[in-house]
């Protein structure tokens, strides 16, 4: 974590009662403006990260989208300075195909992908020809592959991309599994009609399943959510700050309370 400098400045010119000293803004930027997708990122911009910046002396603007493509576009163009709502596969491939200058920075708490109960309550109780339904997108189909295969319920076939992974690609059903395609909407009402269900983790809380309810999580880290930026300000002091502002013990803290079951940031390991 990046160390702040502290400096001594009267009150009345940060406007922070702080007795009269304050963690020091970047004298170069004053104002940062943070676009997140609405809900959790959005809230954690609100709850935790807004107030430990301008604690800083810094003034925070969130922007909420409710789309995956405006805010990289938006962060590309310097509307935003930050955006977090995406994993990595999807900013590398975001940026290859529309020639873009962004950086990943810092990762977030995410919701991950879960296995969770339907007619079969506990994984120990699986048996041959059990359904799993999972979400049906290629990206998170090969997520919910992996972690099939991370139970020994699949074998994939050795050296494949686990982030590309298909149903050509299993080597041997070891539990003969039966493995329903649905839109991700549909993976909670599934629960009823299926052994188990694999069901991404903003549809599970949207759902209101609570995400420790999952009988399991992917180990994976390669879909916890980042904050990127673009790639010429990832040195600048403003950006730093705002990486240290996501792992401070403060935020830890908060997000460990308020999110529970959410896959954090793997160097917060």
């Amino acid at each position: 974590m990046r160390r702040f400098v502290i400096k001594a400045v009267a009150a009345s010119v940060l406007g922070l009662a702080t007795a009269g000293v304050a963690l020091a803004a970047d004298p170069a930027k004053k104002d940062i403006v943070i676009g997140t997708t609405v809900g959790d990122f959005g809230d954690m911009v609100k709850q935790s990260i807004k107030p430990i910046l301008e604690k800083q002396g810094y003034k925070v603007k969130l922007v909420e989208f409710t789309d995956y493509v405006r805010p990289n576009l938006a962060l590309q163009e310097g509307a935003l300075d930050v955006n977090v709502f995406q994993h990595k596969p999807y900013l590398d491939n975001f940026v290859k195909e529309h020639k873009l200058n962004l950086k990943e920075a810092f990762q977030v708490p995410t919701a991950p992908l879960g296995i969770y109960a339907g007619k079969i309550k506990a994984l120990k109780d699986v048996k041959v020809g059990s359904t799993v339904a999972a979400p049906n997108d290629p990206s998170n189909f090969a997520r919910a592959l992996v972690m099939l295969a991370d139970l020994g319920w699949v074998k994939l076939k050795p050296g494949i991309n686990p982030l590309t992974a298909s149903e050509r690609d299993i080597a041997v059903n070891v539990k003969k599994i039966k493995i329903i395609p649905l839109e991700a909407a549909q993976l909670p009402r599934s629960r009823s009609d299926v052994d188990f269900s694999v069901i991404n983790g903003n549809y599970a809380t949207s759902s209101g399943i609570k995400l420790t309810e999952a009988i399991y999580q992917e180990k994976s880290y390669a879909y916890v959510n980042w904050g990127a930026v673009r790639t010429a300000d990832l040195a600048k002091p403003w950006a730093k700050d705002v990486v240290a502002a996501y792992n401070s013990p403060a935020f830890k803290a908060f997000a460990k309370q308020k999110y529970a079951g959410y896959k954090l940031p793997q160097n917060w390991n």
